[in-house]
């Protein structure tokens, strides 16, 4: 059980506000940092001044927050690289929980009220679906070491949940969460997931995944809570709250910047005042339902205190909740039940039933597939299949996993990975940003084909169709057919929990 979750469910909680706002009015020298070489490296203050950490969650704390975030937002080892301070990352990440662990309970203590810590995970300045050369040369087995390092050592330090936030590439957000499980499972303990998007004034993230293909994909993901952070003020949030609101089987949280950041003369500036912001979260808190509130970038103690001010002791608000499952690509999510039925799977980017894409495949140029793929979205299909095997190349995995990062940026339609090697599968979900579709899993070989794919299936958050054959073969007839069906749907949701919407026959 998480005391956090359970009174999540009673009330709606404060987090704190920005950290950095608070370092920079402090104004610190180099020393104070550890010397010049680490100047500006806000997360080592844990390890060299922690008492100026420890100082500015009291304040958020007796502003009336619930939660504060630990100082280690950019402390996973592949941010640390940078100041030469890698090999610390566990131990930096736990002096920032323990720091925050010990202001909570000191203010838990005083009035009984119970206080919480958030390990903050943020961004590694890599977006892993991108193809650009700078930007996406990590990849998401690249990026999951050094987020586990990361989540190891706040979990250790006693984070109560982690936050993954200020996420521009949902592939990125998918990396944290499977660092995080394998953290859980290293350290021995479990604490929740709270996932955190950041939008432009669009609504999209950074590479163009909408809040709807977002939620889709953290849903698959199974995280316990999801919200938005930073960027913008929660003005610019309105449409985004109020979808996730209306969809989401979790609890929602908001936490956004003191207003769209302007630049002054080199300075940014946050102009949203306390009062305003404070307004606006108790419109999202009584008549959307979201469950936390809290402040980003720019945001003051002043904020958290006219926030808290405004909300009070209060019980979340009902919400309807999920209303069906879906599958979603790099850009946007499409209903796994579609109304009109049926759901409509293009299957040219097949090289198995395709002349020309296996033509295309043979020369290596993946690229012309593209306009094949769009062909495809624009006739009507909802999905795309995508097939890389050929007997004449040996390179179905690379194959598969370039061709689903392309498609992954420049087609809206979510994919279906075809591939008889559970080796392939996994490069592929390992590409993809989204909650894909696997095709296929079946009894043929007795379990042997569910076993090899159905844990890359949920580690990656994907849905999956089952074919009805078994060790005597193909089912022919309905009774034969609904009894090899319940035996594959047993093994899939009792044993490896898959939603039962997930599963397709």
């Amino acid at each position: 059980m998480s005391l956090f979750l359970d009174t999540l469910r009673e009330r709606v909680l404060f987090f704190d506000g920005g950290m950095g706002t608070q370092v920079q009015a402090r104004e610190l020298t180099a020393d104070d940092f550890g010397g010049k070489r680490w100047e500006g490296c806000i997360d080592y203050l844990s390890l060299t001044r922690p008492d100026v950490v420890e100082d500015i969650h009291s304040a958020y704390f007796e502003a009336g927050a619930d939660v504060v975030e630990t100082n280690s937002f950019q402390a996973a080892r592949i941010r640390l690289e940078e100041w030469g301070l890698a090999d610390r990352t566990i131990e930096l990440n736990r002096a920032a929980a323990s720091i925050a662990r010990r202001a909570a309970d000191r203010f838990a203590k005083a009035d009984g009220r119970p206080r919480f810590v958030a390990g903050s995970m943020g961004p590694s300045g890599f977006l892993p679906s991108s193809e650009d050369a700078d930007l996406g040369q990590k990849t998401l087995r690249d990026l999951v070491p050094s987020f586990a390092e990361q989540a190891q050592g706040l979990i250790e330090g006693g984070a109560d949940v982690l936050i993954l936030e200020t996420c521009q590439d949902i592939l990125e957000m998918k990396a944290q969460i499977i660092a995080a499980r394998e953290a859980m499972q290293r350290v021995g303990r479990k604490v929740p997931l709270q996932a955190s998007i950041t939008l432009d004034p669009t609504g999209r993230m950074l590479l163009g995944t909408d809040f709807r293909g977002a939620l889709a994909t953290l849903e698959a993901m199974a995280v316990d809570i999801v919200g938005l952070n930073c960027s913008t003020g929660p003005d610019l949030m309105r449409d985004a709250i109020r979808y996730l609101c209306e969809n989401a089987s979790m609890p929602i949280h908001c936490i956004p910047n003191a207003g769209l950041p302007i630049n002054d003369g080199g300075r940014t500036l946050y102009p949203m005042q306390p009062e305003p912001m404070a307004e606006t979260l108790l419109e999202f808190v009584d008549v959307m339902g979201v469950n936390i509130v809290g402040g980003c970038c720019g945001t003051t103690p002043a904020h958290i205190r006219a926030v808290v001010k405004a909300i009070g002791v209060r019980r979340p608000k009902s919400r309807p909740g999920r209303s069906q499952w879906f599958a979603s690509s790099g850009m946007t999510a499409v209903a796994l039940q579609q109304d009109p039925r049926p759901l409509l799977i293009g299957e040219r980017l097949n090289t198995q039933g395709s002349r020309r894409i296996k033509r295309i495949a043979l020369e290596g140029k993946l690229e012309d597939m593209i306009p094949v793929a769009r062909d495809q979205v624009d006739g009507g299909a909802h999905v795309l299949d995508v097939c890389m095997a050929l007997t004449e190349r040996t390179d179905e995995l690379e194959m598969m996993a370039a061709l689903v990062k392309k498609l992954s940026l420049s087609v809206e339609a979510p994919l279906c990975i075809d591939s008889t090697e559970a080796p392939v599968i996994e490069a592929a979900l390992q590409s993809c940003p989204g909650s894909a579709i696997v095709n296929s899993i079946n009894l043929e070989n007795g379990r042997e084909r569910i076993d090899a794919v159905m844990p890359h299936v949920m580690k990656y958050g994907a849905s999956v169709i089952a074919l009805t054959i078994d060790e005597v073969g193909m089912a022919k007839t309905a009774e034969r057919k609904l009894e090899v069906a319940r035996r594959i749907h047993d093994i899939c949701t009792q044993e490896y929990h898959l939603p039962p919407e997930r599963l397709i026959f």
